[in-house]
């Protein structure tokens, strides 16, 4: 099997075309190519007037003709033998770990994270413990549903914390920045598609699925791993962490406590808590876990009708059910040192409520599969920096999140009404007193006003600088109607819980943090990697006794 790669043809073309184009490509006659199948499909819309489809194709031509090709174009790019992608386990069998009575590894957290490194292990035949202290899937759906609908906000069960992580609540993007040699991604991707997503993301170059398609696989991937003898309590917050000191001066990981009192004796904790799990975080640093700050980002959602978005990305285009509903990535470096940036782009989504304390609003995005829904909406977000903004203590990114949510709350007048901000009332430094022809999709609701009061004031300086700089990108970016609502806090973790190459806390053996809440990683593909990584290291510190 041959990988043929800079293969474009317009939006337009047939299959005819794709099969003349790879024959012309390799030289070979029509009847010497056996097949081919799509391995990725990207599309270049820079030019709208002349939108083209990109191909990577994975073609069988026989063992022969392959090696006559191979020889031709012999030092070309576009042409090389496909790379097996299979995913390759450190171990498979239960036999290869030391004892039947070995302890199970505990995995604190059930998002993408904790999702993925539970079933590898289970099947590398670990049989893993996986502690959530959120709700299932369907009754978390339900307890997020009374707060959108009924402002009845669950702090153990929302869209922070529950079965699925906080990205079951999103538009499902599986794609990312991560280097990816061992194509651990499409690992993700395969079980995906085997607990129920559409084939297509193996295909499509900027894959999603969306909240309703994520719930019924995050179920279906829960019950293979209950099948291969996994473990999974809910409704289960670990209070503590046993750590006992080591002669080195740090320490090892020996347990943990559940806030019922049961205790749990394992020497390999995968820790996947995802960003907003703040009263976890200083049980961690109380049990002597090192941690540090690092850097996050604040601002607002921005909405605007998909069809401008559409209209200024795809041009005569739009709605080409190839090119689906546009999106955008935006990045402007402001006159005040700071960088503005688009984040969680949910082309055809709607803004959702995404607190996990009581007396806070916090924004997020939301698509379903379809993509279908009137508006576009975006963070706008401001990057901030520990040295700089919160330099006090390693927690203070984190009380910088709680000020901005509290206020937020009160500008939105209670009941988790979210503060709002026509875009053009905002650039023009006037309070909001009506809606125009964009109409906000955040529930429990908005109450509109003045959002410069909402951020510092070096952030709203800078998004009130980027966004006419978008418009200049995105033509109607920064259209009067648009709808800004605030706060997003939530980008991503405020600190970092370190870890060394194997994996493991640099001062804690046998803790392995790993995700969003740990820092290290920004979205449902890059956490499910980062699950898979954490697992293998388990599983190769289980097996050293064997080995040595």
């Amino acid at each position: 099997m041959l990988r043929l790669t800079e293969i474009k043809l317009p939006l337009n073309h047939t299959d005819e075309d794709l099969v003349n184009v790879i024959v012309n490509k390799l030289e070979i006659s029509p009847d010497e190519l056996l097949g081919f199948s799509i391995f990725k499909r990207s599309y270049d819309a820079r030019k709208k007037a002349n939108i083209l489809l990109i191909y990577q194709l994975d073609i069988n031509l026989g063992p022969s003709v392959e090696k006559s090709v191979l020889e031709k174009f012999s030092g070309r790019s576009f042409v090389k033998p496909s790379p097996d992608t299979t995913y390759q386990f450190v171990a498979k069998a239960a036999d290869d770990f030391p004892a039947q009575n070995q302890q199970r590894p505990i995995i604190i957290g059930f998002g993408p994270g904790g999702i993925l490194a539970a079933l590898v292990l289970a099947q590398m035949g670990l049989k893993p413990i996986v502690l959530e202290r959120g709700q299932d899937v369907k009754q978390r759906t339900k307890d997020t549903w009374n707060l959108w609908r009924k402002g009845k906000l669950n702090t153990e069960s929302n869209v922070q914390f529950g079965e699925g992580g906080a990205g079951t609540f999103s538009d499902g993007k599986l794609y990312s920045q991560v280097k990816d040699k061992r194509h651990l991604g499409r690992k993700v991707l395969t079980e995906f598609v085997k607990a129920g997503a559409p084939e297509e993301i193996l295909m499509v170059s900027k894959p999603h699925i969306g909240t309703f398609k994520l719930v019924k696989m995050v179920e279906n991937m829960r019950a293979e791993i209950i099948e291969l003898g996994g473990e999974i309590r809910f409704d289960s917050k670990v209070e503590t962490i046993h750590r006992q000191p080591t002669t080195d001066g740090n320490g090892q990981i020996t347990g943990l406590t559940l806030s019922n009192g049961e205790t749990l004796h394992s020497d390999h904790i995968i820790l996947a808590i995802g960003h907003s799990a703040r009263d976890t975080f200083q049980m961690l640093l109380d049990q002597g876990i090192y941690i540090e700050a690092k850097p996050f980002s604040i601002g607002f959602r921005i909405e605007h009708p998909q069809s401008v978005i559409d209209k200024a990305r795809f041009g005569d285009q739009a709605g080409n059910p190839i090119l689906g509903a546009a999106d955008y990535k935006l990045v402007h470096h402001c006159d005040n040192g700071r960088s503005v940036y688009s984040f969680c782009m949910c082309p055809g989504g709607t803004v959702v409520a995404a607190t996990s304390e009581n007396g806070g609003v916090v924004t997020n995005g939301m698509s379903q599969y379809s993509r279908n829904e009137r508006n576009a909406n975006a963070a706008i977000v401001v990057g901030i920096e520990p040295e700089q903004d919160y330099p006090d203590h390693v927690f203070a990114g984190i009380d910088l999140q709680r000020k901005l949510e509290k206020l937020a709350y009160a500008l939105g007048g209670g009941d988790y009404k979210a503060p709002a901000q026509l875009v053009g009332d905002f650039l023009q430094d006037t309070p909001s007193t009506e809606l125009a022809s964009v109409i906000p999709s955040y529930q429990p609701g908005i109450t509109l006003g003045d959002l410069s009061k909402a951020l510092p004031a070096f952030a709203i300086a800078a998004i009130r600088e980027a966004i006419p700089v978008f418009d200049n990108k995105i033509k109607g970016f920064a259209m009067n109607d648009a709808v800004l609502t605030g706060v997003e806090t939530r980008t991503s973790s405020p600190i970092c819980i370190k870890r060394g190459k194997d994996f493991q806390s640099i001062n804690t053996n046998g803790l392995y943090p790993v995700g969003e809440g740990a820092g290290y990683a920004g979205g449902i593909l890059s956490a499910s990697i980062d699950g898979i990584k954490a697992a293998e290291a388990v599983a190769l510190d289980i097996l050293k006794p064997v080995v040595n």
